[in-house]
């Protein structure tokens, strides 16, 4: 009997993969992290990275550049989620932070400035510990990531500001 392949997933019990980000987790809101989780992590992964960036920036109709929302490395295998808010709590031990296009670590919630934006959360499973980094950029990460992913899961969120 051949072995099933288990597909590593990333979820928020706040939206659904496709769907609109609550207002809660955007700059029109509490500007909290939404909840994660994740399964079905490779056994060989050593780490983790999280990459939350918006291709659509400023305009989902003439997109100039994908902003950065938040930046995460080196998260330990063994854990399988964050709750909300998890940004401003604790991280993991070993966890480390990269800088956000907001010029700061930690979470910054969609905040687009015309138009329905899409907000990919990005999960890698990485081969190694990464080696302390700073607070890198995302390019920078994804230099360091660069021949060590097992696997990527993703979830996409969409988000456009409420009208005044």
């Amino acid at each position: 009997m051949m072995a099933l392949l288990m597909t590593f997933i990333l979820t928020s019990s706040a939206f659904s993969n496709g769907g609109e980000i609550p207002q809660a987790y955007t700059c029109e809101g509490r500007n909290v992290s939404p909840p994660l989780a994740w399964q079905h992590v490779p056994e060989n992964a050593k780490s983790l990275v999280l990459i939350v960036d918006d291709p659509d920036a400023p305009d989902p109709k003439a997109p100039k550049m994908t902003y950065v929302h938040w930046v995460l490395y080196n998260i330990p295998p063994t854990v399988k989620s964050f709750p909300q808010n998890g940004a401003a709590m604790a991280l993991p031990e070993g966890t480390r932070e990269g800088l956000n296009d907001y010029k700061r670590t930690g979470y910054g919630g969609p905040c687009p400035p015309i138009g329905r934006h899409r907000y990919f959360h990005k999960l890698y499973a990485l081969d190694v510990v990464l080696p302390d980094l700073g607070n890198p950029t995302k390019a920078a990460l994804e230099k360091a990531m660069d021949g060590h992913i097992l696997a990527k899961a993703e979830l996409i969120g969409t988000y456009e500001k409420k009208k005044k």
